[in-house]
């Protein structure tokens, strides 16, 4: 997604930390955490590093990461017909170690989802490893009823949140 802007990464980590919420963490601290973690454990001192992290949550519940079809469905059962939240977090760690964040806040409504279209989606194995258990780009954009905020957040990397970040710190962004 950061070729869209005219980007390609030197490198691409990913980082092994411990993604476990904090109790009575919200959605929006908990992605800049995750965020910020991220970009803390990669790279060197003299490196920029941007990293990311998204969130699905309905209300102040925290969608997991589904790993299972039963995890993924019951996200699924429990955002079908409803309105939740996409936050797509990003961080950038400088060279002198500061550490600068944005964030995007999608609202999604899905349409209602019978049990059918939830085996099908399933079977599609799209949902495994994303958070809330779908993933927008694939087949569940057609369970998509509305969104309002940012489509390229939803998939992962806002892009005019990371755009304004990184033409702040003087990159060469399209």
């Amino acid at each position: 997604m950061l070729a869209r802007l005219g980007l390609c990464p030197d490198e691409i980590h990913a980082p092994d930390i411990d993604e476990t919420p904090h109790k009575a963490e919200i959605p929006r601290d908990y992605a800049i955490r995750m965020a910020r973690e991220k970009a803390a454990a990669v790279g060197g001192d003299d490196a920029h590093v941007l990293a990311g992290d998204t969130v699905v949550a309905v209300g102040r519940r925290i969608l997991p990461k589904a790993e299972t079809q039963q995890s993924a469905r019951a996200c699924l059962e429990l955002m079908s017909g409803r309105r939740h939240h996409v936050l797509s977090a990003i961080a950038l760690k400088t060279p002198d170690g500061s550490f600068k964040e944005r964030i995007s806040d999608t609202i999604v409504r899905f349409k209602p989802l019978s049990s059918q279209e939830i085996d099908a989606y399933l079977a599609s194995g799209e949902w495994q490893g994303k958070a809330g258990g779908y993933a927008i780009q694939g087949s569940a954009e057609g369970l998509v009823a509305w969104l309002s905020g940012s489509h390229s957040g939803v998939i992962g990397l806002p892009l005019f949140e990371t755009r304004a970040l990184l033409k702040s710190e003087g990159f060469p962004v399209g």
